[in-house]
Parts: C-alpha cells; structure tokens; sequence
C-alpha cells in the first residue's frame, strides 16, 4: 500500500510536535451487497473503500487523522494535522520496521464469483423459507462478501499486513395470519471466501427462519417475573458479549467505568463459567490474524473457573493500565481511531446435559433463539429480546411463548449460571462501539440462569 521509505516520513512528520509514539492504518477493502425481496432483487452493489489514518500518543494522550488520498503529500499533511494536537519538544526517532505479512488469499476469492451466482445462493435460500408454510408471507435475503486488506506500521517497528475475508448471508421471514404477524431471522456467516458456502447449508438457515417466524405466530404472551432461564447456544452468547464481555474492554476499565475494575483475581461468575475472547480460530467471523495496532491476535482466557483472569487491551488502554497487550485493538475503517474490542466471545463447554436443564427448572422460559441486546458498562445493566421463546411447566416444554426479554445484571447472571452444556457453537453480530461497527462471533453451550428477571406481557400459564 505504500513503501519503508514513505512510511518512515510520515511517522516522522506525526511526532514532529513531541509525540511519542505513531502510527500510520492503510486498508483497500472491496465489497458486494445484494439485497433481495420474495425472489427478486431490490439492490445489488460494489464498493471499493481506500485510505489512512495516522495517530500521534504522548503518554496517554491520543490524537488522530485520516485521509481517503494515499499519496506521499496526502499522508504527510494528515500525519502533521495529528501532530497539531500534541505541543512538546520532539525527539529525533528513526523507525526500523520488522515486517509480518498475513496476506494469505482466500481458496475462492470473491473477485472470481459473478452476480449470478450470489443471487442463486439468495434465491435458494428464499425458496426454502417460503416452502416451509403457506403461512409465510414475505421473505427478505442479503447476501455480503467484504474484502479487506489492511497495512499497519508504527514508530516501534511494527510492520505488519493482513487480508481478512468475510461473507454473510441473511434471511429474514414473515408469517401472517390476519392482522398479526411474526419474524424470524438467521444471519450465519464465516470469515473466508467464497469457499464458506460450502460449509454454510442456506436452505437450512433460510427454513430456521421460518420456522422462528411461524412458531412465534401462533404464540401465546410471556408471563413475566422472577424465574430459571434456560437459554441455547451460538447467539444465545450475546449475553456473554453484551453482560460482561463489554465491561471487560480496556476502552471502560481504563476510564474506571466497568463494573469489573479493580477485579483481576476476583471471583465474578459462578465456579462452573470459564469465558474465552479468541482472535485465532481458523475461518470465524471475528477472526483476525493481527489486531489494528499490528498486535497478533491470540487466545484471551477472561474468565477461568469463576476467576476473573484479563481485561482486552489496547495500546492506549494498556498505557493507561500498565498491561500487556492482548491483540484486541480494533476499529471499522481508515476513519475510526482503534480501541479494544472483542473477536469471538464464548463461554466454554462444560459438563451438564441439556435435557437435565429443562428437565430439572420446574416452571420457567427457554430462550431458543435471542435478539440483539445492549449494557451499560459502568453498572452492567443489560435487557436483551429474546427471538424464539418456550414456556417450561414441570420440566416440560408447554408452550411457544413470546414478547419476552431478560433484564439484569452482568455481574449477578454470572453469579447465578448452574448448568452449562458440553456442545459449544457460535452466532454472527456486528458489534458497534467507539471505534466502529465490527464483525464479531458470540457462542455457547446451552446454559441456564437459576433466576434471573424477565419481562413480558402475559399471564400465567
């Protein structure tokens, strides 16, 4: 994307002002889009995104610009528009770079695939939703394929490139019956090529969809209180993600706005919850092989058997705390400043049946399928909707139910986790935060909550 010498100036021309450390992110990241309604499609479009963002830190200080022209004058000017912000003496810093290159190509790079053949993988998928009921009466799929290639150098040394490809598909579908009408969604995806579709199964993912959309159609109104909660695995790990995971990012802990501050060592969860964020499993949505710093991605053990064991650490974070760094610094684009964010979230298989759970909760709710949700990192109050919805009566599943949400907070769920399964799989979210919208996987076994609030509409059942 630019060359040593280039690269050199610029850092240089960003500590002019006094700084002590810079920083120069390039990235040129492609992109397709089709959006496709009952069959037909809506939009299809590409997209091609270059450019640089240049950060000056003095001490624990940090200022930033970016710039969609890559050229040597360009990235000059913008690396002195960063350094306006810093007013010290300078020091005179020559920069040696160690390059590591991650740039492995997909098997099936998405340049290689024509319109055609994504719109067939929607289409497929449609038509397995709408054959699932006659009740279905709308079927919306977005397919997206992201290239993106990415360059960081600093005035440590750090040379380091990466390609991340990724691709999604998501099925959205409506069943009506009247003047009421219900949703379910699914929205798998992997980080590599085109290649994922040999893995993901669309028809199947589409026909989940529907199956959400019809079962909630013809289900009655949650009862709302105190109860057990059994909630599935893959994107039933949103509250891992969303509950505690948040409060663990340097971008809160560092400001003294987290819940968990000042509890490395500490128990936080029950003795059964080990929580992971890894950066480094092959092919995942949220996996990166280096961090937007330049940092290689590994394995963070958050939690281990209770005790809480790291935060997720930054450059800016990890000056704040005087803390290795954990290869977690991430950001959108060129033009978001990177901050320390999470990968693949999950909570690691245990050792309980999942029958057992149900079986063994007397009266309550199991969360098959969860929505989005969202926390306050300083409190750890969180509310998360939950998708898909069975009501528990004597250990036995009696009803669909819906309109129900989970409201708590982080650090009592942890607390009040009993069981956790022995089959982990993930779910796909984009993440937004400081620096961004990012891919990022959440996952779990099936666990359950021994109590935890739940709101909803209806009476008992």
């Amino acid at each position: 994307m630019t060359d040593k010498n280039i690269a050199n100036k610029v850092l240089e021309a960003a500590l002019e002002t006094g700084g002590d450390f810079s920083e120069l992110f390039m990235e040129d990241t492609e992109n397709n889009n089709i959006r496709m309604i009952d069959g037909k499609v809506e939009t299809a479009s590409y997209s091609r995104m270059k450019g640089a963002g240049i950060r000056v830190l003095k001490g624990t200080r940090c200022s930033y610009a970016y710039t969609a022209d890559t050229s040597e004058a360009a990235l000059i000017e913008t690396a002195r528009a960063a350094a306006a912000a810093i007013n010290d003496v300078p020091e005179n810093k020559t920069t040696s770079f160690c390059v590591k290159d991650y740039k492995a190509a997909p098997k099936t790079p998405f340049s290689t695939i024509d319109n055609a053949t994504r719109i067939e993988l929607l289409k497929r998928g449609t038509s397995a939703a709408k054959s699932y009921s006659n009740e279905i009466t709308q079927v919306s799929a977005i397919y997206i394929d992201v290239d993106q290639r990415i360059m960081v150098c600093n005035s440590n040394g750090v040379w380091a490139e990466d390609r991340r490809p990724r691709t999604r598909v998501m099925f959205n579908a409506v069943a009506s019956m009247g003047d009421e009408a219900q949703t379910g969604s699914e929205n798998p995806g992997l980080g590599m090529g085109f290649e994922a579709y040999k893995i993901i199964d669309v028809e199947a993912y589409a026909r989940q969809a529907a199956k959400t959309a019809v079962t909630m159609l013809h289900a009655q109104q949650c009862p709302a209180g105190i109860m057990p909660v059994v909630i599935d695995g893959g994107f039933g790990g949103v509250i891992l993600h969303e509950a505690c995971v948040h409060s663990l990012e340097a971008t809160s802990v560092a400001r003294g706005n987290s819940e968990f501050c000042g509890k490395l060592g500490q128990k936080i969860a029950s003795d059964i919850v080990t929580a992971v964020d890894d950066g480094t499993l092959p092919g995942e949505w949220g996996t990166i092989n280096v961090d937007d710093e330049g940092t290689p991605s590994q394995r963070n053990v958050l939690v281990e058997n209770g005790i809480l064991k790291s935060y997720l650490f930054d450059i800016l974070g990890a000056r704040r705390m005087s803390h290795p760094l954990t290869g977690s610094s991430r950001r959108q684009s060129y033009s978001f400043a990177p901050t320390s964010r999470m990968t693949n979230t999950f909570f690691a298989p245990g050792i309980h049946d999942d029958e057992e759970m149900i079986s063994s909760m007397g009266d309550g709710l199991f969360a098959a399928r969860m929505g989005g949700g969202s926390v306050n990192p300083l409190t750890g109050e969180f509310n998360f909707a939950v998708l898909e919805g069975y009501w528990v009566k004597n250990g036995q599943i009696y009803c669909p139910v819906r309109g129900a949400t989970l409201i708590g907070k982080g650090a009592d769920v942890l607390m009040k986790i009993d069981r956790i399964g022995k089959n982990m799989w993930m779910g796909q979210g984009m993440c937004g935060s400081a620096s961004g919208s990012i891919p990022t996987n959440v996952g779990q076994p099936r666990i359950r909550v021994s109590e935890i609030t739940v709101g909803g509409n209806g009476g008992a059942l």
